[in-house]
């Protein structure tokens, strides 16, 4: 683990005119940075609560996961999350934990229980894979609040060939009922995330209107929509009116553009005004990244980076 932190490095971040502090010895400091830039001078906070994830900025940081979470609040990043942090080791979860509140990261969602891709569970309605899927739900409130998370992921898997949609929906929606339950005394709200057809064909969950009405069906603010842009981007399209119309069960929004499943500015999605829709709506939640980057090591982490202070709002 690096010694912590009164030195910040500087540099140059492209013709974006971004600062760059790294608090890694492995990420050079140039003579024209220095020049440039006071050495305690570190990045502007982001406005919006963008989340970054392990791996992403690896090139500067290093593979420990406790350095990477250091050089995400020395960018200015306000949120972390970790899709695979329920099965991180307990004492890793409470060091992250206890890093995560010192640097002022906010715990954005991890995923909740075992999905299935491939074969229907929720939409099946039987009773073996609802109980399967509410101990899941009951293990990872202990990790919810371990971490600090207000937010846990979950899809509903694959469709039941065999069932009419209408039957699949009342069981889904018992489901997530009996789910609500569960995470409403501790304040935790799982997040229902619609996948688009290219990446995942045959799930049941797939568009933000039908995310929508399941919520509306199950009434709880236990339960809302994980809206990612970058999948209703390629299943439905027409993102800021979807967001409008679904916006009252919105509780948490991911990030990537398309084509490529890459930062913001790499694709088609104009996230400069998607973020100013965000943030005139009142959000104050989080913004997951959960992309890969466009371009490759340290300037690609560099170029991610002003990538985000493009198009944060001001």
């Amino acid at each position: 683990m690096m010694n912590r932190r009164s030195f910040m490095g500087a540099s140059a971040l492209t013709a974006a005119g971004v600062s760059f502090g790294c608090a890694s010895t492995k990420a050079a400091i140039s003579d024209s940075a220095v020049a440039s830039q006071s050495l305690n001078m570190a990045p502007p906070a982001f406005n919006l609560k963008f989340a970054p994830h392990l791996g992403m900025f690896k090139h500067h940081a290093g593979e420990d996961p406790i350095d990477q979470l250091n050089f995400m609040a020395d960018q200015g990043f306000k949120a972390y999350e970790d899709n695979g942090m329920k099965g991180r080791d307990v004492a890793l979860q409470e060091k992250m934990a206890s890093v995560m509140a010192n640097r002022g990261l906010e715990m954005g969602v991890f995923v909740a229980h075992k999905i299935y891709w491939k074969e229907p569970t929720l939409a099946k309605g039987d009773d073996e894979s609802r109980a399967e899927f509410l101990n899941d739900i009951t293990t990872s409130v202990d990790v919810a609040k371990r971490v600090n998370a207000k937010w846990m992921t979950v899809v509903p898997g694959h469709v039941d060939m065999r069932q009419d949609m209408g039957y699949q929906t009342a069981h889904v929606v018992e489901s997530l009922k009996q789910a609500s339950a569960i995470l409403e005394p501790h304040g935790i709200t799982m997040v229902l995330e619609p996948l688009n057809f290219r990446n995942h064909p045959g799930l049941f969950l797939t568009k933000s209107a039908q995310a929508f009405s399941i919520c509306k069906a199950v009434n709880s603010p236990s339960c809302k929509i994980l809206f990612d842009i970058y999948h209703q981007q390629i299943q439905e399209g027409n993102l800021i009116p979807n967001m409008e119309n679904s916006w009252g069960e919105i509780g948490y929004i991911q990030i990537g553009d398309n084509p490529g499943r890459k930062e913001p500015t790499t694709g088609e999605i104009n996230y400069k005004n998607v973020f100013q829709f965000v943030h005139d709506q009142g959000f104050e939640g989080i913004l997951g990244m959960e992309h890969g980057n466009f371009h490759d090591g340290l300037e690609g982490e560099k170029k991610l980076i002003a990538a985000y202070r493009s198009v944060d709002i001001s």
